[in-house]
């Protein structure tokens, strides 16, 4: 166990709320539930706005992409920036406020301006988004130094809930008051979050210790994730994973499709959410501290390839599909938080934010891949499509493990050729 590892498995032990470290956790997680609230519940609202006004499903389509692809784009930017500034509360904050304005602008130009207005406005959007996801986790590093795995545990559980209540709430709030008002809502929660990062205690950094903007460090993150074999092994198995996991909605689509029942779609897209929520909860009270997090992650990964194999084969079985993605959600949570553990442990403090923010753009950009793909071969069947999803996991456990365990090998066989020689 390397002494990053035993700080992060020990120190909430010894040092039960050392420098206020509940408080803080408990204002981080208010303020980052609001603004993953209103990304997430974006994806959803932005669609009902633009079929409201404009009667084009396509066009929320295209808002949803503007608002997405950008998070994958300019991660290592924002990272890098966050990384560099001695204000992070301003910079932050600003971050915030520059998401809920121009998700704001967004509704007011759908349907009212020119479309390329909304699409920009989007676009702006999303060049913040990776602060409201990655970029607000690497904050815990500093806000909770004692107590970082249950505090990956919470923050894994928070995603969770936005991920359910963000777009429920945009749905509901369409349905009463009309698409416009939820985009507005939305940007509300983002604002909220703005002036609620003011209350966190982050220290103004002299120029000794921030990282100067450069060229090469906008690039740092990838060097970082290539040089660390723990770090590597996890974000490769995990973009694999996610890879798969992209191919879920349209998967649920199809199933709801071959058995005349809309309303499955749902249904199962919940289990799934439901049961990562519950791995990030139990992760919260039990955290798996006898395995190191990179281990647990690939083990994970292969545990997840198990349910969905079994969905592929009893995919006319609801009484074996359902509990199958419900358990698969749940190992996924567990999965994420052991995940955040290593990013925190292998980021070098220097790109500790791009580190994250990078990390989560390239999960989002597998999600994306996976649901175009998923799109395009979907004439291959249910069937097929759950066999893929299994594939990916197990890939992606495997190949994470043989990441892992090159450079032990490598500097095996340096000591045997060592030992030959003399």
């Amino acid at each position: 166990m390397t002494q990053e590892e035993t700080t992060l498995v020990d120190v909430s032990a010894r040092r039960p709320d050392a420098g206020g470290e509940r408080g803080n956790l408990v204002r981080y997680s208010v303020l980052a539930s609001l603004a993953r609230l209103a990304d997430e519940g974006a994806r959803v609202g932005l669609v009902l706005l633009a079929v409201e006004t404009t009667q084009s499903a396509g066009f929320g389509g295209l808002l949803v992409a503007s608002i997405m692809l950008p998070h994958v784009v300019a991660a290592p930017l924002v990272g890098a920036v966050a990384d560099a500034t001695s204000r992070r509360k301003l910079f932050y904050s600003g971050a915030l406020l520059v998401y809920a304005a121009a998700l704001a602008l967004t509704a007011v130009a759908t349907g009212s301006l020119p479309r390329w207005v909304a699409v920009a406005a989007a676009l702006a959007a999303g060049c913040v988004g990776p602060l409201l996801s990655g970029g607000l986790t690497s904050l815990l590093n500093e806000l909770v130094p004692g107590r970082l795995r249950s505090a990956y545990g919470i923050d894994s559980t928070l995603y969770g809930l936005a991920g359910i209540v963000g777009p429920s709430a945009a749905a509901l709030l369409a349905g009463a008051f009309g698409g416009r008002i939820a985009v507005y809502c939305l940007a509300g929660s983002a604002a909220t979050a703005s002036l609620l990062l003011w209350s966190l205690p982050l220290a103004r950094r002299d120029r000794s210790e921030r990282n100067r903007l450069r060229a090469a460090n906008v690039l740092g993150a990838a060097k970082v994730i290539i040089d660390r074999p723990a770090l590597g092994s996890v974000t490769l198995g995990s973009c694999l994973g996610q890879l798969g996991a992209g191919a879920l909605p349209v998967t649920a689509t199809l199933m709801a499709q071959r058995a005349h029942s809309t309303s499955l779609t749902g249904v199962i897209l919940s289990l799934i959410a439901l049961g990562a929520l519950a791995g990030s909860l139990l992760y919260v009270y039990f955290p798996m501290r006898s395995w190191s997090p990179e281990n647990a992650i690939l083990v994970c990964l292969l545990a997840t390839a198990v349910p969905f194999a079994a969905a592929a084969v009893f995919h006319d079985t609801p009484a074996v599909y359902l509990p199958a993605f419900a358990i698969s959600g749940l190992v996924n949570g567990l999965m994420f938080c052991s995940l955040l553990v290593v990013r925190g442990r292998e980021a070098p403090p220097e790109l500790h934010t791009q580190v994250f923010t990078v990390g989560a753009g390239l999960k989002s950009a597998s999600g994306a891949i996976g649901s175009a793909v998923a799109g395009g071969v979907a004439g291959g069947g249910v069937a097929a499509l759950l066999a893929g999803v299994s594939l990916c996991h197990a890939l992606g456990g495997l190949l994470g493990a043989a990441v892992l365990r090159a450079p032990r090998r490598r500097r095996l066989l340096d000591t045997t050729r060592c030992g030959s020689a003399r």
